[in-house]
C-alpha cells in the first residue's frame, strides 16, 4: 500500500490529506492564510498519528508549486522538498489553477464548458489558465489584466465557469450571461485525484532542483 501526504498552501485555504493509494484516509484544512507555515507542521504530525502512520512510511509527498500566494509556495515546497530529501521519497508538484479548475469541473460537471480558475493577484490582475472538461488546456497560465471583455473570444456557445478569489473582482466588471461564477475552492478530491494519477505515472520532480510556479 502506497502512502501518499499531499500539501496545498499556495492560496487562501491550505489543505493537507493524507492517502492510501487512491483513497482519502484524513483531511485538514487551515483558512488563515497567515498561519500556513505555523498549520502545516501541526498538520502533518497530526494526520500521521490519527492514522497511525509513521513518517517513514510514506512513499511520496505532492505539494502545490503555484501560482499563488508567494509566501505559501515557498511554505509549501520548503516542507516537501525537506521531507523528500530526509525520507529519500519522490516529489510531486501540482499547478494550482489545475487544482481549481479540477475542483470546478466536478462540481458544475458540464462537459460543455470551459473552466476557468483565477488567482488574486492584486488591482485588476489575477493568475489565470482555461481547461476543457478532459482538463485539456485552453488558455495556459498567464498573468492577465482583466476588464468587461475579457475571454468573451473564448465562449462560442460555450459556458465558462469561473472560480477562485480572483472572479470575484472580475464577477463585477464582467457582462456576459455565459460567464458562470462558482465559490468553488480547491477540494481535496481533486488533490487526491491529481496526486495518484501523477504517482501512478512515475511523474516526479528532481527534489534539489524543483522550482515554483510564480508566472511572474
Amino acid at each position: 500500500m502506497a502512502y501518499l501526504l499531499n500539501i496545498h498552501s499556495a492560496t487562501e485555504t491550505a489543505i493537507i490529506n493524507l492517502m492510501a493509494g487512491q483513497e482519502i484516509l484524513s483531511t485538514l484544512c487551515n483558512h488563515e492564510t497567515k498561519q500556513h507555515a505555523f498549520f502545516l507542521h501541526t498538520a502533518i504530525k497530526e494526520l500521521l498519528r490519527e492514522q497511525g502512520i509513521g513518517i517513514k512510511n510514506l512513499n511520496a509527498i505532492g505539494v502545490s508549486s503555484g501560482p499563488g500566494s508567494y509566501t505559501g509556495i515557498r511554505v509549501g515546497l520548503a516542507t516537501a522538498k525537506g521531507l523528500c530529501y530526509a525520507l529519500n521519497i519522490p516529489l510531486i508538484t501540482y499547478n494550482s489553477l489545475e487544482l481549481m479548475a479540477l475542483s470546478a469541473r466536478n462540481n458544475a460537471k458540464d462537459e460543455n464548458a470551459f473552466y476557468c480558475p483565477m488567482i488574486d493577484a492584486r488591482r485588476m490582475e489575477v493568475y489565470t489558465a482555461a481547461y476543457n472538461y478532459n482538463m485539456e488546456e485552453i488558455y495556459p497560465p498567464a498573468a492577465v489584466v482583466l476588464n468587461e471583455n475579457s475571454f468573451g473570444e473564448m465562449l462560442n456557445g460555450r459556458k465558462i465557469f469561473f472560480s477562485g478569489s480572483g472572479s470575484v473582482k472580475f464577477q463585477q466588471v464582467s457582462k456576459h450571461a455565459d460567464f458562470v461564477f462558482l465559490t468553488q475552492d480547491i477540494s481535496t478530491e481533486a488533490l487526491a485525484a491529481i496526486a495518484w494519477e501523477k504517482y501512478e505515472k512515475n511523474d516526479f520532480e528532481n527534489v534539489p532542483y524543483a522550482q515554483p510556479l510564480y508566472i511572474k
